[in-house]
């Protein structure tokens, strides 16, 4: 799957990638506890490069719209641990 974003907004894309991201976990398109994407195939849906979707993957995970478990992966958090500054 290829998802299109805006490139030509002011901003960085890691922010742009990240917000429709997060975006996709909000409608439902990503469930609570499903592993999110590798960062690789991130990129690579997104047309970005390895580091913008790392970039992106950092900010969702303060935004705490993921959590990343060391040596398992990155998965979608419980919407129950987010708070209205976080979103």
């Amino acid at each position: 799957m290829h998802h299109e974003i805006d490139t030509d907004t002011p901003g960085y894309v890691y922010e742009t990638v990240a917000n429709h991201i997060a975006r996709r976990i909000e409608t439902g398109d990503l469930k609570p506890n499903q592993p999110l994407p590798s960062e690789r195939v991130l990129a690579e849906e997104y047309g970005v490069s390895l580091g913008t979707a790392r970039h992106a993957t950092k900010l969702l995970r303060e935004r705490k719209f993921v959590v990343t478990i060391s040596s398992k992966g990155t998965y979608v958090a419980d919407p129950r641990n987010r708070t209205a500054s976080n979103c």
